[in-house]
């Protein structure tokens, strides 16, 4: 069964607006699990506007499935999951004052810094994500990396659901099949929600987990949590 990683990013958002720890990240993290969600993701940025690096280190001791760290990869990033040595690790491009990921690697032109960073990360036995576009020869170059997986990135997918679905799902098909021929897992994330998450899972061979923050913990408001990841896990369910 394709994995569900909870983003709670959107949690320590909520939380930093009034200065206190209502909502409890680390209390929210463990509740995802205890409803059935198969791991949690991260991503702190440089500016702490959301998840803080001190939420991190808390968190670690505490998630008993699958804790997923996802940011640029800077010094001070590859410093801090080091020390914390999660799961997986994923790395996206990312400015510092990005408001949300919002492109994959155009891993040729960062070939180097990739390969370097992803072997750092495999002598410590963190598995390793590079986020990427659906384009097959990027896919390629990203296995020679030494990356364990890919994630796909899902907006254009999101994006283009509603109206075209089947157009839509086409070149992550491809990506997913292509990916797996090169040895590599695949993960995806970005937009994916309750509307449109079935029939990814569906059509989408090979995949591995699905990140998803900012429409689960949307959802989360009207249904409640535990009624949401069940939602989602349900949308997952085997083919």
């Amino acid at each position: 069964m394709t994995q569900l990683s909870v983003n709670i990013n959107k949690v320590a958002t909520l939380r930093n607006a009034r200065g206190e720890n209502k909502p409890d990240v680390c209390e929210f993290a463990v509740d995802c699990e205890r409803f059935g969600a198969n791991g949690i993701t991260v991503h702190p940025r440089p500016d702490e506007r959301h998840i803080r690096r001190n939420d991190v280190f808390a968190l670690r001791p505490l998630i008993k499935t699958e804790f997923n760290i996802e940011g640029y990869p800077s010094e001070d990033f590859i410093k801090l999951v080091l020390s914390v040595k999660p799961e997986q690790v994923t790395l996206v491009p990312d400015a510092p004052d990005s408001i949300t990921s919002n492109a994959g690697w155009n891993v040729a032109a960062n070939m180097d810094f990739l390969t370097d960073v992803v072997e750092k990360f495999r002598e410590a036995g963190i598995r390793t994500s590079i986020f990427v576009s659906t384009d097959i020869e990027n896919i390629r170059l990203a296995a020679k990396t030494g990356a364990d997986r890919v994630e796909l990135f899902t907006k254009p997918y999101a994006d283009m659901y509603a109206e075209f679905p089947e157009n839509a799902v086409a070149p992550f098909i491809e990506a997913s099949v292509a990916a797996h021929k090169c040895g590599l897992g695949v993960n995806a994330g970005h937009d994916l929600s309750l509307e449109n998450l079935e029939f990814f899972h569906a059509n989408v061979p090979y995949l591995d987990e699905v990140s998803i923050g900012h429409a689960l913990i949307s959802d989360a408001l009207y249904l409640g949590i535990e009624n949401t990841i069940k939602a989602y896990l349900k949308c997952l369910a085997n083919k």
